[in-house]
């Protein structure tokens, strides 16, 4: 499961965004405790919310504190109240972002985010972090979930790139990410960085499990 051969191959390369691009647990939980808290649901401990990392929030709302659809909808409501003030800045950088995506740049790569975290909060991360530059094509979550599916959303990063899924690589640290490139024939690697793990990768199939960001520079470019 740790083939590192560079596979030329690979044309284009979608990165996952929280996990991967950035270490944004502290911002996400923060506005998950923000939203129970307000909703009278008792808080858990801040470490057992790594859950949300990775899946749509609304689904992850219902799932984990078996809310309806509605509560769920305005758990994620309260969320955004707290996320854009406080959450957007209670993050970092992942430990060798910068040097993957430029890196890939240089080499003729075109390079992606695919993300379900929205696309607002998505650019306003990326420019915080004075990476922006390095890619060609971002997409995220909209506010009113007609995209919000990691499948759908690296379907749009192809038809927009015009990239065949053969010809890209998706980075990303949960079973979603995989399970989002496979269903658009696109093959996977998942980084230890994240929150997911070496189990959780062998158990969905990644195609490639990395123990860092640096990593893909092995494989791709």
């Amino acid at each position: 499961m740790f083939p590192l051969e560079k596979n030329a191959e690979f044309t284009t390369v979608l990165f996952d965004m929280d996990g991967t691009l950035s270490d944004s647990f502290p911002g996400v939980s923060g506005g998950i405790l923000y939203a129970l808290e307000k909703l009278g649901y008792e808080c858990p401990p801040r470490e057992s919310l790594k859950d949300f990392m990775g899946p749509p929030l609304l689904d992850q709302f219902m799932r984990r504190f078996k809310m309806d659809e509605d509560t769920a909808a305005e758990a994620v409501r309260l969320y955004r109240e707290y996320y854009p003030v406080k959450g957007i800045n209670e993050q970092s950088p992942m430990e060798g972002a910068e040097e993957t995506v430029r890196s890939l740049k240089e080499r003729g790569m075109t390079v992606c985010v695919a993300t379900s975290k929205p696309l607002k909060y998505t650019e306003i991360i990326l420019r915080n972090f004075g990476i922006e530059k390095y890619f060609d094509v971002v997409v995220g979550a909209t506010f009113d979930g007609t995209l919000s599916g990691k499948p759908d959303i690296i379907a749009e990063v192809l038809k927009r790139t015009g990239a065949a899924p053969e010809e890209c690589l998706m980075v990303g640290d949960r079973c979603f990410d995989v399970e989002g490139a496979h269903a658009c024939g696109v093959r996977c690697a998942g980084v230890l960085c994240g929150y997911g793990s070496l189990k959780e990768f062998d158990s969905c199939g990644a195609d490639y499990i990395l123990n860092g960001l640096t990593d893909v520079l092995k494989i791709a470019g």
